[in-house]
Formats: structure tokens, sequence, C-alpha cells
């Protein structure tokens, strides 16, 4: 897919996806996002709009996930998947997927079949260093935010963006979903002088905030290259990105996303849990 650098409030992402360190799996876990799903969506589920248009199955060979954001509003869903991953923003970190509701209930229809949850969760990432929705205040384990552009208010400023997809956007018990930051250079990141540490500490705000509501897990979606313009060397020995899951994207190929899983992971301790590539829709292979 090609990449556009574009403002924090405009587009981010043409569908893509993102976990903390691996934890056991269990069936009923899983059957149960499947119902949660279905109950927050209601009589949207009933509905069933993608059903509407042919939908193509899940491609022959291991189970595989599906992830679906925006760009798939209107058009036929796939059928058959293993697991899906829904994005939940409008392609950054401020907006709504305007379809999250019908897509959570295609989702729950996964048919499971391997170690994730039926249902995970992704967002949109970004770091507008000072503009837009900066925060003015707040106290976090990098001191006081005082409206500038500065680590404290970085960090305050993930923290934020987390604590809005998991309470304004729709989504119902977030503690119950795996939850992948998008992190890819379409949406605004600081390049000035020390931005990577402060674009670390945005991701770091994400991953905590979700780690303190108890959530399923938080990992990172990006490629190599994204994640070194954006980050960096900004990850020092005491980040909580360390031992997070990859999400990878990779090609157009299933024997591309499967050599992937060999890939060195984007920070200390973390493993590759998911390579994605692209076809009729984005299909995820599991690495674990």
């Amino acid at each position: 897919m090609i990449m556009l650098t574009v403002p924090d409030l405009r587009q981010v992402h043409v569908s893509l996806r993102r976990r903390t360190p691996a934890a056991p799996r269990s069936t009923g876990r899983r059957r149960w996002a499947r119902r949660a799903a279905t109950v927050l969506l209601g009589a949207t589920a009933l509905a069933m709009p993608w059903a509407a248009s042919a939908a193509q199955a899940a491609p022959d060979g291991p189970p595989q996930g599906v992830d679906v954001s925006y760009p798939q509003c209107g058009k036929p869903l796939p059928t058959g998947q293993a697991f899906a991953i829904v994005g939940v923003n409008g392609g950054t970190p401020v907006t709504t997927n305007p379809c999250l509701a019908t897509q959570l209930s295609w989702a729950a229809g996964s048919t499971g079949g391997t170690v994730h949850d039926d249902v995970q969760l992704y967002v949109n990432t970004a770091n507008p260093a000072g503009a837009g929705s900066w925060p003015q205040s707040g106290s976090n384990r990098y001191g006081v935010c005082d409206g500038s552009n500065s680590r404290p208010c970085a960090y305050q400023y993930g923290w934020e963006r987390a604590l809005d997809d998991a309470t304004i956007r729709g989504i119902s018990s977030p503690t119950q979903y795996m939850w992948w930051l998008d992190v890819e250079t379409a949406n605004s990141w600081d390049y000035t002088d020390g931005g990577g540490t402060r674009n670390a500490a945005v991701l770091e705000g994400m991953t905590e905030y979700f780690t303190s509501i108890g959530a399923r897990g938080v990992g990172l979606y990006s490629t190599r290259h994204q994640w070194g313009l954006i980050v960096g060397n900004g990850v020092d020995s005491t980040s909580s990105l360390n031992g997070l899951s990859n999400w990878r994207p990779t090609g157009n190929t299933l024997e591309g996303a499967q050599a992937n899983c060999a890939l060195v992971p984007l920070t200390p301790g973390g493993i590759i849990e998911l390579t994605q590539y692209t076809a009729t829709y984005d299909y995820n292979h599991t690495c674990i």
C-alpha cells in the first residue's frame, strides 16, 4: 500500500492492524468476545448489511484472520475468517470508524481455530507535537504537562487518545479485547530533535492506559522502516513498549507472510505474533 504523510486530523490508513506479551487464550474467552460483540451491536447485528453483496471466503490453507476498518464501509466483507481485527478509528486518533458497529458484528462471526481472540481491535496513533487536540495539563511518570511539545505532554496525549478509544467510540467492555497500535508515517509525527523519544512516549501512554484497565493485551503494528523513522532510538530499557507482540505487514502472498514470522521484533523482548498480506482483503497469518 502507498503511505502518504498527512496532518493528524486527516486520513491515515488503508486498512491495518495490532498486543502485550502473548498470554494464554482460552476458547471460552474467545466465545465470550463473540457474545459481547453481538450484545453490543443489538439490532445492527440482525441487519447484517455486509450480506447484501457477494462476499469472498477466506483462502484455503491454514486458518487466517482478516482486518477491516473504515475503507471497507459499505463493501462486501469476507466470510470464514478464523479471527478479525477491526479498526476503531476513522483514519486518525481523534476520529471514529463510522462502520465500527457493523464491522464488530461481522467480526463476531469469526470461526476461531487459532490461539488468537476471535475479535481484536486496532487504533490509529500519531503525535501532532503541540497541535490539534494536544493536552494542556496532566501529570504522569514523565512529569507535568504544561502544553508544550514535551515528553510529559506526548505521554499525556497518548493516554488521552487511548482513553477515548476505550470509552467514547462505542466499544463495550474494552478490557476484553486485544488492542493493536497502528504506527505509520501516514499520520503526523514529531521529526524534530528528540522527536523519537516523544513519539515513543505517545505510544507508551497508550500502552499504559490499556494495561491500566486490564485489557487482554497491547501490541504494535508497523514496518521496520516506518518504526525507524517514527521512533528510532527513542525506546529506552525501561519502556513499556519493550516485550510487546508485533503485527507486521508484508507483501501480497501467504508465503511472504509466513517467511516474515522470522523478522526481528520492533522492540527488545517482543515476538512476531501476526503477519499481514494483502490480496482481495488484508489477511493475517498467525506466527504462534
